[in-house]
């Protein structure tokens, strides 16, 4: 599709391309008014293009990927914030350790609305000083999008080991950390959140028991990350614990949380951090119920947003009312 809106009335269309398109998943999905992201190749001249000859160098598409929403919830702008922030801006020759016109960086305007604002986005970022390089992302008008195989949807769901793996050893995972956490953003956050909030989510502080928002809350809803607003559990899975903190038997899927080993406080325990924002959370422990798997993921009220069901819908998280049925 490279039309501005499809068949579904309010949702729009939107066109990325930042290198490996399997990276540029992840950064847009389980975002409120995100309905679809579809990797594939745009900007070439050849039709219904393989992969192999993407690779190859001789078709003149780039890996891309394009993304449904619905700029009522989710705002254009904010899907160009997070654009830049899962980029090298300043690399027009590919992405980290993937080189070539396939893997360039480019935004794919689909209608002058578009066009406007991403213009103002990049000289924004440029006039930020944030990189010593020009920002070297091209705006290109949208072009017909041919959708990838099979294989390359949701790469990152079906082969989570590989992906991450790559992901980390491509460099780009290093270089976002670097270049979008420096002081100034630590700064800016600090004004957005509270200090337990910030305590909690940035120095992996721990608020106290039985003394927080959500410990004991019975209410029906959605828990989302505090920071980025990527949703993370559901009460139908929240227990009592008796521990004072909100404590869950699972997150909503496999792959929306990441985990560590800390060995801080003389313990060897598993930390939970979300996967975009990169907020701790909390600790998973195996003393959970048996019935629902033996877990407890013990997490800090303070690094959540709850949303109750009734709002789910108008804040754009209603695809995940299902999961508050029995």
């Amino acid at each position: 599709m490279n039309e501005m809106q499809d068949n579904k009335g309010s949702t729009q269309l939107a066109t990325f391309a930042g290198g490996c398109f399997w990276c540029m998943v992840t950064p847009f999905e389980e975002l409120p008014g995100i309905k679809g992201i579809v990797s594939g190749y745009t900007g070439g001249h050849t039709i219904d293009p393989t992969y192999e000859e993407v690779c190859s160098e001789t078709t003149g598409h780039a890996e891309a990927v394009q993304i449904t929403f619905d700029p009522e919830v989710f705002p254009y702008k904010k899907l160009l914030d997070i654009f830049w922030r899962s980029v090298d801006p300043t690399d027009a020759g590919g992405q980290f350790h993937d080189r070539g016109s396939s893997y360039r960086p480019a935004i794919f305007y689909h209608n002058e609305d578009q066009h406007r604002e991403a213009i103002t986005s990049k000289e924004a970022l440029q006039n930020s000083g944030r990189f010593d390089k020009p920002i070297a992302v091209m705006l290109e008008p949208a072009a017909v999008f041919y959708p990838a195989e099979e294989y390359h949807q949701d790469y990152h769901h079906k082969n989570p080991l590989r992906y991450k793996y790559y992901r980390s050893g491509s460099g780009r995972e290093a270089f976002l950390q670097r270049s979008w956490n420096t002081k100034k953003d630590m700064e800016e956050l600090r004004k957005r959140l509270t200090p337990m909030q910030f305590e909690v989510t940035q120095n992996k502080g721990t608020e106290p028991p039985f003394r927080n928002e959500f410990y004991n809350n019975k209410e029906q809803g959605l828990y989302v990350d505090i920071v980025s607003g990527e949703p993370l559990f559901s009460s139908r899975d929240q227990f009592d614990a008796g521990c004072g903190w909100p404590s869950f038997s699972k997150p909503l899927h496999g792959g929306i949380i990441k985990e560590h080993q800390d060995a801080t406080h003389g313990m060897i325990r598993t930390e939970v951090r979300s996967r975009e924002a990169d907020s701790h959370l909390g600790h998973v422990f195996d003393d959970g119920p048996r019935e629902t798997g033996g877990l407890r993921y013990c997490i800090n009220s303070a690094s959540m947003r709850f949303i109750p069901k009734d709002q789910m819908e108008q804040e754009g998280y209603g695809n995940y009312l299902p999961m508050l049925n029995d």
